[in-house]
C-alpha cells in the first residue's frame, strides 16, 4: 500500500475538526473576553431565567416547503408567531452540523440523527450558516434563545478519525484507539466486503485484555444487539498510514460503530481542543445562549483488577464536565446534560459542570404512573431527587424527544442494587425494584397490549408521548382512533404537561408533543432500522405552521406522522385544543414565576392515583400546589400540608377559590378521572418548612 498523498493530507486537516478548533482558540487567546463571567460554579437558576420553556426540534423531522431548508423553515415567521403565542423561550434545534463519515474526499451520510459530528460547519443538507444565523435572529425576535448541541463523547468517522487512522500529528491522541501489533493481527476478524471496520466478539476482547492493549468489556453495551453490536469495541481493516507503516487500530464506541469514542485523558489533550473550539464555534458563529453536552457520562474509562472496566460514573467524567462547562460560561454561554446515570453521578457532575440536568430521574416514574394508575414510584423518585441534594430547579422536565423512552433505571442497576426501598408494603433491593417497575412498563407499553410501540434493545420503549397514552388508555389499535379517543388522549397529555410544567426548572416539549403525533409503521422506516434501531418510529415528519400542508415526507424523507391534534398554527384558532390548553398552563407558569419556584413538600396520599408537590414561589407570592390524579377514579381527599400558612385557595388557571387551608393545615382535594389542578393558598406568611 502507498504512503497517503500529501495533498490528500492537507485536505483532510482541513476539514478536520481539531484543525478548525485551533483556529476558533485563536480569537480567545491573550483577550479580555474570557475573563469577564463567573465560570468555576454550575448557574442552574441564572440559567433557566434566560428561557424556561423549550421547545425541543429535531432536524430529519421537520417538513419544509419544496425547495426550501430545515433551518429556513425552523426561522420562518409563521412557526415563531405560534411559538411565541404559545409561551415558548427558547429553541433547541437539535445537532445541526456535519455528520457521518469520510471515505476517500466523499462524505457518507449520518448514521446516528447528526450526532457523528464531523465538521463545525452546517450540514448542507439542513441549509446554511447563514439561515442559522436568521434563526437565532428571528428567535431574539420573539425574545427567544437558541439552544445547540455539542457532542463531548464521540464524533463520526470524518476527517478527524481518518487522521488518527494514518497515525498523523496529533490524531490518534484524539481516540481510545490502540494499534496492535503485527503479530497479533490474527486475533482480529476480517472486515467484511464494503466496510472499514468490524464489531469485536467478547473472547476477542478479553484476549485484547489479557494482552493488555486494551481495558476491555465495559460495565454494559449500550445499543446491543446480538451478531451487530456484542461489545463496544471495533477493529479496522489495514491502514497506510503517513509514516508508510500499515496498521489495525482497535477503538471504542460507546454507541454506534460509526461513533469513535474521544479520549479525554490523552497528553495531546486534543479531545478537549476539538470539543471546546466546537462549543466556542456554536457560541460565537451560530449564537446560540445555551449547548446541550450530549451522552457527557462516558468520558472517563479505566481497567479494573479484575471485572469490568470502570466506565460509569468515572471521575474522570466529572472533571472533563467541569472543564467543558466552565469554558462555555467563560464565553458567555451555559450548559445542560444528558447524563442517564445513577442520580449520584447527575449530583456529582452538576458540581461545577453543566447548569442543567434533564430530569432522566422522574421521566419513567411518571410514565409508570400514567399506566398504572399509582403514584407510589413517581413519589419515591421525587424524594430521591432531594435526597441526593439536587434542585428540582436544575432539572429539565421534558416530554418526548428524539430518543426512547428510556427505562434503564440506572440508579437501581448498578450503585444501588444491593440498597433496600420500601415499595407497596415490601422492602426490596433496588435491583428487584427496578426489574418490577420494569416489567409492569414493558408489559402495558409494548407487545400483545400496545404493538404499534416497539422495544429500543434493552434501553427502553421506542414510542410518542401520545403512544404512550394510547396503551395507558388501553388503546390497542391506533386506527380505531376517533374523535372521543382523541379527547381523552389530549386530557391525559395535559395531566403530564401539568407535572412537567408545574415544577421549578426547565419544561422541554417536543414537535412530536405539539402535534400529538403517532408512531410510525415500521415498514415505514424499515431501511433506516437495519442495526436494530428501532427510535425511528417516534420520529415521523410534522409541520408546525402549515408550511407546506401537503407534503407526506420531511426534508430528509421521513414520513409524515398521523397528527391527532392538527398543526399548532390550526390549533391556536380553537378554543380547547391541546395547543390552547397549553398556551394558558404556561402563562400561569409565566405570570407565577414557578420555574423559579422552591419545591417544599411532596406529602403521603391515601389514594393511589394522587401526587401532591408544594413549591414556595418567588417574591412572597406564597405557595403554589400542584394536584394531579393519574388514575381512572375520581379523588376526593384531605390532605395535611405542614408548615403552609392558611389562607383562602385559588385555582391559578382558572382563575376562581377553590377552598381553604384550615388552620390545622388540611386541605381537600377534589379531583376528576386525569384532572390536574395548579393552586395557590394565598397567605401573608411564608412556609416554615
Amino acid at each position: 500500500m502507498s504512503t497517503p498523498d500529501d495533498s490528500y493530507i492537507q485536505w483532510l486537516v482541513d476539514q478536520s475538526m481539531l484543525h478548525a478548533a485551533r483556529e476558533r482558540s485563536r480569537h480567545y487567546a491573550g483577550q479580555a473576553r474570557l475573563w469577564q463571567r463567573p465560570y468555576a460554579q454550575a448557574r442552574p437558576r441564572d440559567a433557566s431565567a434566560i428561557a424556561s420553556v423549550w421547545f425541543t426540534a429535531y432536524p430529519a423531522a421537520i417538513i419544509t416547503p419544496e425547495g426550501g431548508t430545515v433551518l429556513e423553515a425552523l426561522g420562518d415567521d409563521r412557526l415563531w408567531s405560534a411559538l411565541s403565542e404559545l409561551g415558548v423561550q427558547g429553541i433547541h434545534n437539535g445537532p445541526m452540523k456535519r455528520s457521518g463519515g469520510l471515505r476517500g474526499r466523499e462524505f457518507t451520510p449520518t448514521i446516528d440523527g447528526n450526532f457523528d459530528r464531523i465538521s463545525f460547519d452546517i450540514d448542507p443538507s439542513l441549509g446554511t450558516e447563514e439561515q442559522m444565523l436568521q434563526l437565532s435572529r428571528v428567535a431574539a425576535a420573539h425574545n427567544a434563545i437558541v439552544i445547540d448541541d455539542i457532542v463531548p463523547a464521540h464524533t463520526g468517522k470524518g476527517a478527524d478519525f481518518r487522521l488518527a487512522e494514518m497515525a498523523y500529528g496529533d490524531y490518534p491522541g484524539l481516540y481510545h484507539m490502540v494499534e496492535i501489533r503485527e503479530e497479533d493481527w490474527e486475533l482480529l476478524p476480517e472486515v467484511p466486503p464494503g466496510r472499514d471496520s468490524v464489531n469485536l466478539e467478547p473472547p476477542v476482547v478479553d484476549r485484547l485484555h489479557e494482552k493488555h492493549y486494551i481495558v476491555g468489556q465495559l460495565q454494559r453495551v449500550i445499543f446491543f444487539e446480538p451478531g451487530i453490536k456484542d461489545t463496544d469495541w471495533s477493529a479496522t481493516g489495514e491502514v497506510t498510514g503517513v509514516d508508510g507503516k500499515v496498521r489495525r487500530w482497535v477503538y471504542l464506541h460507546y454507541f454506534k460503530e460509526g461513533q469513535p469514542s474521544l479520549n479525554w485523558l490523552d497528553p495531546t489533550f486534543a479531545a478537549q481542543q476539538l470539543i471546546i473550539g466546537d462549543a466556542l464555534h456554536a457560541i460565537d458563529v451560530a449564537g446560540a445562549r445555551m449547548l446541550r453536552l450530549d451522552a457527557n457520562g462516558f468520558l472517563g474509562v479505566e481497567r479494573r483488577a479484575e471485572g469490568t472496566a470502570w466506565s460509569e460514573g468515572h471521575p474522570l467524567s466529572v472533571t472533563g464536565n467541569q472543564l467543558l462547562a466552565g469554558a462555555i460560561r467563560k464565553a458567555g454561554g451555559f450548559s445542560f446534560q444528558e447524563l442517564n446515570l445513577t442520580i449520584d453521578d447527575i449530583a456529582a457532575m452538576s458540581h461545577g459542570g453543566a447548569d442543567l440536568s434533564y430530569d432522566f430521574i422522574t421521566r419513567p416514574a411518571y410514565h409508570h404512573a400514567l399506566v398504572t394508575g399509582d403514584t407510589e414510584f413517581l413519589r419515591m423518585m421525587l424524594r430521591e431527587v432531594h435526597a441526593f441534594g439536587i434542585d428540582p430547579a436544575s432539572l429539565i422536565h421534558a416530554l418526548q424527544n428524539h430518543d426512547e423512552l428510556t427505562l434503564e433505571l440506572v440508579h437501581f442497576w448498578t450503585l444501588h442494587a444491593y440498597d433496600h426501598y420500601h415499595y407497596k408494603g415490601q422492602t426490596l433491593p433496588g435491583g428487584h425494584l427496578r426489574e418490577l417497575i420494569r416489567e409492569e412498563l414493558y408489559e402495558r407499553l409494548t407487545g400483545e397490549h400496545a404493538p404499534y410501540n416497539l422495544k429500543f434493545v434493552t434501553n427502553g420503549v421506542a414510542c410518542t408521548t401520545a403512544s404512550v397514552i394510547a396503551a395507558a388508555l388501553n388503546i390497542r389499535d391506533l386506527d380505531a382512533i376517533g374523535p372521543a379517543e382523541v379527547e381523552q388522549i389530549q386530557r391525559l397529555h395535559i395531566l403530564l404537561v401539568m407535572f412537567n410544567a408545574m415544577q421549578p426548572g426547565v419544561f422541554a416539549l417536543s414537535g412530536w408533543d405539539l402535534v400529538g403525533a403517532l408512531p410510525l409503521a415500521p415498514e415505514q422506516v424499515e431501511h433506516l432500522m437495519g442495526d436494530g434501531d428501532t427510535r425511528w418510529i417516534n420520529r415521523g415528519g410534522y409541520d408546525l405552521a402549515d408550511l407546506a400542508p401537503e407534503a407526506t415526507l420531511s426534508a430528509e424523507g421521513l414520513p409524515k406522522a398521523r397528527s391527532l391534534y392538527g398543526s399548532l398554527a390550526e390549533q391556536l384558532q380553537s378554543t380547547g385544543s391541546f395547543a390552547c390548553q397549553l398556551k394558558r398552563i404556561l402563562s400561569v407558569r409565566q405570570a407565577y414565576d414557578i420555574a423559579a419556584s422552591k419545591q417544599i413538600l411532596i406529602p403521603d396520599v391515601q389514594a393511589p392515583g394522587l401526587l401532591i408537590m408544594v413549591h414556595e414561589l418567588p417574591a412572597g407570592k406564597g405557595v403554589q400546589i400542584t394536584a394531579l390524579n393519574f388514575s381512572a377514579e375520581t379523588i376526593s381527599e384531605t390532605v395535611c400540608l405542614p408548615g403552609v400558612a392558611p389562607g383562602p385557595v385559588v385555582d391559578i388557571i382558572h382563575e376562581r377559590v377553590e377552598g381553604d387551608l384550615t388552620e390545622n393545615c388540611e386541605l381537600t382535594f377534589n379531583l376528576d378521572p386525569y384532572e390536574g389542578l395548579a393552586l395557590r393558598v394565598v397567605s401573608a406568611a411564608s412556609p416554615v418548612i
